[in-house]
């Protein structure tokens, strides 16, 4: 029975680079990956959706090519060749990452399901047969999540896709419902719609994007229904029937009873926690209800010695959270720190086309909290680059602390709205007063150029 320093289950976006960290600093240590290096992020995530969605917004644009001038005769979108890009973009970031892990000394990557025996011994059912079993100083728990399977009647006997699944058949819907209206179901739809499909959400909540601000969440609404897609809020599956070709979807909509018949069905309700496969009650760790890794801000569980990063704690589902948690955790295990996960600046993106990119406090989330704000607002319509490129849909909006200046949050929905917001987020960071964006000199035409009359705005409001 080998025993490790180290033992890091999953190796996701916090998981690899952790392992090569505690490797370098001399310690023994394995690294157990259930199925394919890389974790979600890489395989069945960021990488494969952003490289698909990349290819969707080249066949929006040459629909549209005339609006800036190019006259286009006729274009076919070709799924299994995107689907083959799609593959090699995916097969290359994990290549890289195993490459690395397998070229870092004292680290031992081993393929198999992990599960614990007790609080320090780990049993491996190898993916080559046969099973080993190790121990550790320290476990770190990094084995994600997957998509939820609602439980709908008659859901199981039609062959739905969920977004890991979708992205690897090269048969386009005909007509795909999307059960499920965050992000996931929110990108997947507009990018089939783009391939040609004809596109239907179904929003259980009662408002769109209902953990934005109205204005945003309309903005995107806007974009999304102008390309066709039908969205529909308050909608609650409570049926499934397969006949013959189509499938057929009882939906009560806001209290009212319809049936939506498509020819595929995608699951975007959610995610499970990959915790039910880990025996973790024999190492005398605690899960939520929902099944997530209870931790506390130092990412450490109810078992001493035993950690969990990413997904699998219930934090906000991003990689770049996962990889805070790596960079949390060798701070303070490798340098002796004392950093916790308490009130950090969590941005996100939408890859949308345009994105919607968000940090810190939305306006609704500044009037709960009864604060002296005033807010920043700035249509697309009115930024030079978005005019020049011919794409204003969107705008640009900051929440600004009344008594000192400084920016409490921000959202963008236009294009490079992720990038435009990571530069408030770094003001965020730094303290800058909006009064310094606002004078700033930023070469022009950039997006970001904007920001001087983003927060030239509150001049004229006060």
């Amino acid at each position: 029975m080998e025993h490790y320093q180290a033992v890091i289950i999953g190796s996701g976006q916090g998981g690899t680079p952790l392992a090569k960290k505690l490797a370098q600093a001399g310690w023994k240590t394995a690294l157990i990956e259930k199925n394919l290096v890389g974790g979600t992020c890489v395989n069945v995530g960021c990488t494969p959706t952003k490289t698909m969605i990349a290819s969707a917004k080249v066949a929006n644009t040459l629909a549209q090519a005339e609006k800036w001038g190019i006259e286009v005769n006729s274009f076919q979108v070709n799924l299994p060749k995107i689907i083959a890009r799609k593959t090699q973009v995916v097969e290359k970031f994990r290549g890289g990452s195993q490459k690395g892990l397998e070229n870092t000394a004292n680290l031992s990557l081993i393929f198999g399901e992990a599960s614990f025996v007790n609080q320090k011994q780990i049993l491996i059912q190898l993916k080559t047969g046969g099973s080993q079993t190790i121990t550790a100083d320290k476990i770190f728990i990094d084995a994600g999540t997957r998509p939820a399977v609602p439980d709908i009647p008659g859901l199981q006997e039609v062959d739905y896709f969920t977004s890991t699944t979708l992205m690897e058949s090269e048969q386009l819907p005909e007509h795909l419902v999307i059960i499920g209206g965050g992000y996931i179901g929110l990108e997947f739809g507009q990018m089939y719609r783009r391939f040609g499909s004809q596109v239907t959400i179904l929003d259980h909540n009662d408002h769109f994007l209902d953990h934005e601000d109205e204005d945003i969440a309309a903005e995107v609404q806007t974009f999304l229904q102008d390309e066709g897609i039908q969205i529909y809020t308050q909608a609650k599956t409570s049926k499934v029937v397969k006949n013959k070709e189509q499938i057929s979807l009882t939906v009560n909509i806001a209290s009212q009873e319809t049936e939506i018949t498509c020819s595929h069905i995608l699951l975007a309700a959610g995610r499970t926690p990959n915790t039910d496969t880990l025996n973790l009650q024999a190492a005398g760790v605690k899960t939520t209800a929902k099944g997530y890794i209870e931790v506390n801000n130092k990412l450490e569980t109810t078992t001493p010695h035993i950690y969990a990063l990413g997904d699998i704690t219930g934090e906000a589902k991003f990689t770049h959270i996962s990889y805070n948690d790596y960079v949390i955790l060798y701070h303070n295990l490798l340098e002796n720190k004392e950093e916790t996960t308490t009130n950090r600046l969590v941005p996100y993106c939408m890859f949308t086309d345009p994105q919607v990119g968000r940090v810190g406090l939305s306006e609704s989330d500044a009037r709960k909290k009864k604060l002296n704000f005033k807010v920043a607002k700035l249509p697309m319509s009115q930024v030079a680059r978005a005019i020049e490129t011919g794409d204003t849909r969107g705008l640009i909006k900051a929440i600004i602390d009344s008594n000192n200046g400084q920016i409490l949050g921000a959202t963008v929905v236009g294009q490079e709205g992720g990038e435009i917001m990571s530069l408030l987020q770094m003001a965020m960071v730094g303290k800058v007063n909006y009064t310094i964006l606002k004078e700033m000199i930023l070469a022009h035409p950039l997006y970001a150029e904007a920001l001087n009359n983003l927060f030239l705005t509150l001049d004229k409001s006060e």
